[in-house]
């Protein structure tokens, strides 16, 4: 992880770097909510070179003790409580010294946790509580360390099963938090490793399935793809946690074999497909929003894809930018900033609230089947047949030499809106050169597609916002063809590599 502290009081966390200056500043409430989380966790304890701030975050520590008292704030809410814990832990076991008053704190701060365990969010943050209680009873001795042990233990044998899916997912389908559990886990083995803990053991089997599923979600240029709530520099690189692990002797699975046969991976627990066919690697969401019971990180998403080309990003997901509640937390999350077909301008899973999502999609059937020329994904969903056209889609990608199409069936009665999306990535130009045709260019020439819209709607190039990092977005321009249309409707889509020509 990358540093976050530029000074004894100066932090940039979500791109936006502030100073703290006096108490009051740790629970601003003009600071957005999550930037103040970040404030409390102390990540910048184990980033990149560390030791060299070591005095800064000796006395970081002392500070936040002084001026967090127990229960007040939102630094003592579990997941921040939690992050913390870990973080003050490794930062102890990977050589730093440890005040009494430290340690008294963090004694405190376990005792505060266990009864605040997020039992009523579950996911990604029940396995952040149970992270630190198993920290916490390893490093500590007394009845109260053992009893914080057992506890985290019987959380995490009966979490794993249900949030690491057969194919290695993690069940809340966001490939940013794939990764964040992935290091936990990690982490994990790496403590009871520590404390010689034969527990370790029973993690391998969740840690080399989530590897591979680890390297088959990433682009080319090694990061996550940004389905759901993701964003870049939020969570480990896939290389980075596959160093890690190798680094502890767990043994990492086998690359997928370059065949015929592997050029459409099927992911079906976690909904993902992987499809390399030179020049193109996509990665296509065919799955459910996730877990029912807990769907807060899920977009309107169903049937959107990534599409790298020779070996750089060319159709991307928006991305997210912020977890604050109000528009462009919406948009972010609606069908319409992602790469689908939309009916009526609404989302094919209801998402609001910022965390919330209501009727959702429901995939009706998704296959894959590769040759030695051509890999073909089909899925459907029925997100929009809560509308009075009962209106069906389904998506059929083939991938061929030097070839994408997308044959999109939007079946039921009457007349709908339809638009197709297709955002470009800002590092490409677009150029329409006929009615339905498209020349996009990487901004160095080196890269040229070109993508043919359907007959069927009217495309325009209009703006949107490219939300790679959390607090940050890069200005980008995509396809939108749309038009009133009467179902059943076929429209077709092809996406070509010209090999720089035009």
């Amino acid at each position: 992880m990358n540093p976050t502290m530029q000074g004894p009081d100066d932090f940039e966390f979500l791109s936006v770097r502030r100073r703290v200056r006096d108490a009051a500043d740790w629970n601003r409430a003009d600071w957005p909510l999550l930037w103040r989380y970040h404030l409390h966790y102390f990540d910048d304890l184990n980033a990149v070179n560390c030791r060299a701030r070591a005095d800064w975050h000796r006395a970081l520590i002392e500070r936040w003790i002084a001026e967090n008292p127990p229960a007040e704030g939102v630094g003592w809410d579990p997941y921040p409580t939690s992050l913390r814990i870990v973080n003050w832990i490794k930062w102890w076991l990977g050589g730093a010294s440890a005040s009494n008053g430290s340690l008294v704190s963090v004694g405190i701060q376990l005792a505060h946790l266990e009864p605040r365990l997020e039992y009523h969010l579950l996911g990604n943050h029940l396995f952040e509580n149970a992270k630190a209680l198993i920290f916490g009873g390893l490093f500590f001795d007394g009845e109260a360390a053992n009893r914080w042990l057992r506890r985290g233990l019987a959380i995490l044998a009966r979490q794993l099963p249900e949030q690491i899916l057969d194919d290695g997912g993690h069940f809340e389908r966001s490939p940013m938090y794939h990764q964040i559990v992935l290091a936990g886990l990690l982490d994990l083995y790496n403590v009871m490793r520590v404390f010689d803990r034969r527990e370790r053991l029973d993690l391998v089997p969740n840690i080399r399935r989530m590897l591979r599923w680890s390297a088959l979600m990433r682009h080319p240029d090694g990061d996550i793809s940004l389905f759901n709530d993701a964003a870049f520099h939020e969570a480990p690189v896939a290389q980075s946690l596959e160093n890690y692990a190798a680094g502890m002797g767990i043994e990492l699975p086998p690359a997928e074999a370059p065949s015929s046969e592997a050029a459409g991976v099927h992911l079906k627990p976690s909904g993902y497909v992987r499809v390399v066919r030179f020049p193109y690697t996509a990665l296509l969401n065919v799955g459910s929003v996730g877990p029912d019971y807990q769907p807060g990180h899920a977009h309107a998403d169903t049937l959107s894809f990534e599409l790298s080309a020779m070996g750089r990003r060319l159709i991307v997901d928006t991305g997210t930018s912020t977890y604050d509640r109000g528009p462009v937390r919406a948009w972010e999350r609606g069908s319409a900033a992602h790469n689908t077909v939309i009916v009526d301008g609404l989302n094919s899973s209801d998402v609001w609230g910022g965390f919330r999502v209501a009727r959702r999609a429901r995939i009706l059937a998704a296959t894959v089947a590769s040759d030695a020329d051509t890999t073909t994904v089909a899925a459907a969903h029925d997100g929009y047949r809560r509308l009075p056209a009962r209106a069906v889609h389904e998506r059929r990608w083939e991938f061929s030499v030097d070839q994408m199409r997308i044959d999109d069936v939007v079946s039921g009665r009457g007349e709908v809106n339809l638009d197709l999306v297709l955002n470009i990535h800002p590092d490409f130009t677009i150029l329409q050169t006929s009615a339905h045709r498209f020349m996009i260019r990487s901004i160095d020439q080196a890269i040229a597609v070109i993508i043919d819209t359907p007959s069927e709607l009217k495309p325009r190039i209009a703006d949107f916002s490219f939300a790679h990092r959390f607090g940050s977005t890069r200005p980008g321009a995509r396809i939108v063809a749309s038009a009133r249309v009467r179902l059943p409707q076929a429209l077709r889509t092809t996406v070509r590599f010209s090999h720089g020509g035009a």
